[in-house]
C-alpha cells in the first residue's frame, strides 16, 4: 500500500493527458457515463496490447478525517484487503497472483484508490472483488489490531527514521494552520495508536458507496464492453444517499514567515527547503493555475532553470536546486523550492540567494526564451506519460477526483501554449512575494564541546 502525500502530488504535466493540436490525430477516446446508482465511470480504449488496468477511486482521503482520527483513511486502505464473506483474507491475492496479474492501493489528501492489472479477459474477475469489497468488508479485532501495528511501523520506516520526511512533516503541519492538508496522510503516532475496528467500519461505511467513486478502466476494451460488465456488476450496490459534497476550513491570513529547523545526528547534507500556498486547478482563477506551473518550471526544473543557474553554475553555493506545483488537489496547494548548499556555505546565505533569484523574477519577470522552453516541456511531458495505459488511468482519476473535468485534462495542453510572461510575472508576484510560506533547515547538531582533562 502506498501513500500519496502533499510533497510527492506530481505536477499537472503529469497528471493531464493532452488533446491538444499536438495529440488530437492519436488521442485516447475517453469515454465516460454514470451508473443509475450514481458510479462515476471512465473508460481509456487502447488496443496495443490485451491488458487492462481497473481502478476504483473513492472521493475521501486523509483530509476528510474527523480531527483526533487522523490515519484512518490510509488505515482503511489497509484493512480493505482483509477480505470478505465471500472472498475471505488473502483469497483474492492468491487468485490474482495465478492469473500473472497484479494489485495494490495508494492514499492521498483527496483519494483512496485500488487498482489491478490483468489481461483482458479476466477483467469481470477483478471488478466483481472490487464491487464486493465495496460493502462486505468483514473485520474483527484481531486483524485490526495486527494491521494497526503495520501501519505504526509502516511510519516508524518511512518517516520516524528519516530526518528529512520528518521535516517535512513539520513543514506541512506549519503551513496549513487551520486546513486538514496540515497532518499527514499516514497519520499521526499517537492517534494512530488509538484506531480501533467500530471507527475504521464507521468510516467505510460512511463513505464507500457507488456514488461516492469513480471507476476507471484503461486497456484493450470498448466503452460498451466495460459499461455492460459496469451495470452488471456494481449496478446492484445502493447508493449512499448520506454522502454530502466536501467542505473543509480555509487558511487564515499569514501575518509572518515561518521557518522549522530540525536538527538530527544522521543528517549526512544539510539542505533548505520553502513551501508557499498557492491555488490549486480547481480553485485557481482562469489562467492562473497554468501560468503557476510555467512558473514552477522556470524557476526550478532542470539545469537551464533560474535556480540551478544562479545557485549551482554562477555563484557555487549549491549543489543542487529546484521547484514544483503541487496543481492536482482539491484545495489550495502548495509550490515548492528547495537546494543544497556546497560544504562550507551556510543555510542563511543560501537562503538569501533564493530569495534573490525569486526578486529578480518578481521584478523583471521572465525572458521569451525561458517562456518558451517551459511551454514546450511541460507539453511534451505529458505526450510521452500518454503513452501508458496505467499512467493514463491515474492521470484521470487522480483529476476527476479532485474536482477537474474532462475538459480541463483534454484542454490543458493548449491553455499552457497560451500561458504569457506576464502571467508568469503576475503569479509570481501574487504568490512568491506573500507571507504564505514556510522555510525548512535540515541540518546536523553542532558537535557538543570537547571535556577538559
Amino acid at each position: 500500500m502506498k501513500i500519496i502525500t502533499a510533497m510527492a502530488v506530481a505536477s499537472a504535466a503529469t497528471l493531464f493527458s493532452p488533446r491538444g493540436a499536438a495529440a488530437e490525430a492519436a488521442g485516447p477516446q475517453v469515454v465516460r457515463f454514470m451508473l443509475q446508482n450514481g458510479m462515476d465511470c471512465l473508460v481509456i480504449p487502447d488496443h496495443r496490447a490485451p491488458v487492462v488496468t481497473h481502478m476504483v477511486w473513492y472521493r475521501v482521503g486523509s483530509a476528510d478525517e474527523e480531527p483526533g482520527k487522523s490515519g484512518l483513511a490510509h488505515f482503511l486502505e489497509h484493512l480493505m484487503f482483509k477480505g470478505t464473506e465471500k472472498n475471505p483474507s488473502g483469497h483474492f491475492s492468491k487468485i490474482l497472483a495465478s492469473l500473472g496479474g497484479q494489485e495494490n492501493a495508494f492514499t492521498g489528501n483527496d483519494y483512496t484508490a485500488y487498482f489491478q492489472r490483468v489481461t483482458r479477459d479476466h477483467l469481470e474477475q477483478v471488478m466483481s472483488f472490487e464491487a464486493d469489497r465495496m460493502t462486505g468488508l468483514v473485520l474483527n479485532d484481531k486483524v485490526v489490531n495486527s494491521e494497526r501495528d503495520v501501519v505504526l511501523e509502516e511510519r516508524r520506516m518511512r518517516t520516524d527514521n528519516s530526518p528529512a520526511a520528518q521535516l517535512g512533516e513539520a513543514m506541512q503541519a506549519t503551513l496549513f494552520v487551520n486546513h486538514p492538508y496540515g497532518r499527514p496522510v499516514i497519520g499521526w503516532e499517537q492517534e494512530i495508536k488509538k484506531l480501533n475496528r467500530e471507527e475504521a467500519l464507521a468510516f467505510y461505511r460512511r463513505y464507500y458507496a457507488p456514488n461516492n467513486a469513480l471507476l476507471v478502466v484503461a486497456g484493450d476494451v470498448t466503452p460498451d464492453e466495460v459499461k455492460t460488465l459496469a451495470e452488471k456488476i456494481y449496478g446492484p450496490i445502493p447508493r449512499n444517499d448520506a454522502i454530502h459534497p466536501r467542505t473543509r476550513p480555509s487558511e487564515p491570513e499569514a501575518m509572518a514567515d515561518r521557518r522549522v529547523v530540525l536538527a538530527d545526528t544522521r543528517v549526512a547534507q544539510p539542505s533548505l527547503t520553502r513551501n508557499y500556498l498557492a491555488p490549486s486547478y480547481r480553485t485557481a482563477e482562469t489562467g492562473e493555475a497554468e501560468a503557476i506551473d510555467v512558473l514552477a518550471h522556470v524557476l526550478g526544473t532542470g539545469s537551464l532553470s533560474r535556480l540551478y543557474r544562479k545557485l549551482v553554475i554562477e555563484k557555487k553555493i549549491a549543489a543542487s536546486a529546484g521547484a514544483w506545483y503541487g496543481g492536482v488537489a482539491y484545495d489550495t496547494t502548495r509550490i515548492g523550492i528547495s537546494a543544497t548548499p556546497l560544504p562550507g556555505v551556510a543555510l542563511e546565505d543560501l537562503d538569501r540567494a533564493v530569495d534573490g533569484v525569486i526578486s529578480e523574477i518578481v521584478e523583471n519577470g521572465i525572458t521569451q526564451e525561458e517562456l518558451a522552453r517551459a511551454k514546450t516541456k511541460l507539453v511534451a511531458d505529458v505526450v510521452y506519460s500518454w503513452d501508458d495505459p496505467f499512467t493514463l488511468a491515474r492521470m484521470y482519476g487522480a483529476a476527476l477526483t479532485t474536482g477537474l473535468t474532462i475538459e480541463t485534462i483534454q484542454k490543458w495542453p493548449d491553455r499552457i501554449r497560451a500561458v504569457t510572461a506576464d502571467e508568469v510575472q503576475k503569479a509570481a508576484k501574487k504568490w512568491l512575494a506573500s507571507r504564505h510560506f514556510v522555510t525548512g533547515y535540515l541540518v546536523k547538531p553542532p558537535a557538543p564541546p570537547e571535556k577538559r582533562s
